[in-house]
């Protein structure tokens, strides 16, 4: 990478699952990411407050005890009011309680300003792709 990317990772809310964020962190990191990881229990608020603080240009965060929609029901909102219209939003995990078919929730997080949303298998490779594809878009890399 020629400019050095800063993204936060954590897992969002009452979570306190980390297991997947520091897989990830790991990943991004090998591949040469600047990489500020806030840990489990972390309220939305603080993702915000410290992409801010860095500069960041992208959350990454999980969830997987099911209820990722009432933390995150106006996050994306809460980043553009920070001033940070621009940041890319990952999501994944067991976002929502209960039997669904992952297409509905992928699609309500999306709606909720998600840019990608991840079942909890995903493959990191792919979402290492993914952002490269993202930040590209962006003109950030």
């Amino acid at each position: 990478m020629s400019k050095t990317i800063t993204v936060i990772t954590g897992t969002v809310g009452e979570d306190s699952h980390t297991i997947g964020t520091r897989l990830l962190s790991r990943v991004l990191k090998d591949n040469g990411f600047n990489v500020v990881e806030l840990g489990p229990l972390t309220p939305p608020e603080e993702f915000i407050d410290v992409a801010k603080e860095t500069a960041a240009d992208a959350i990454l965060a999980s969830s997987l005890y099911g209820m990722a929609e009432f933390d995150l029901a106006d996050f994306k909102d809460k980043c553009k009011e920070a001033g940070l219209k621009d940041l890319i939003l990952y999501l994944g995990g067991y976002l929502m309680v209960g039997r669904h078919d992952w297409k509905e929730a992928e699609s309500k997080f999306k709606a909720l300003g998600f840019d990608r949303v991840y079942p909890p298998e995903v493959n990191l490779d792919d979402v290492m792709k993914d952002l490269r594809t993202d930040l590209r878009a962006k003109g950030k890399l």
